[in-house]
């Protein structure tokens, strides 16, 4: 495992919240696969996902509800 570039904690596989406001839009997808610090809490994304995400954005903004909250694996097999 890697170490934390910011406090030199240990980075541990989690499932997170990964939200974002798009001003008319709030997408939040639950359960989402990272790295995250033991010590700080900071969070990283790998590209993979990252691309997954972008994707379930896109789409939340193609539908143009206010609010859209997703769970990242039943949203991929979607």
């Amino acid at each position: 495992m890697d170490n934390c570039p910011i406090c030199n904690g240990q980075k541990e596989y989690a499932k997170i919240t990964f939200s974002v406001d798009l001003g008319e839009t709030i997408v939040v997808v639950r359960d989402t696969p990272a790295m995250v610090c033991s010590l700080c809490g900071e969070e990283w994304i790998d590209d993979a996902v990252a691309q997954d995400l972008e994707n379930v954005v896109n789409e939340a903004q193609k539908r143009h509800r206010m609010i859209e909250v997703v769970s990242f694996g039943l949203e991929k097999a979607a």
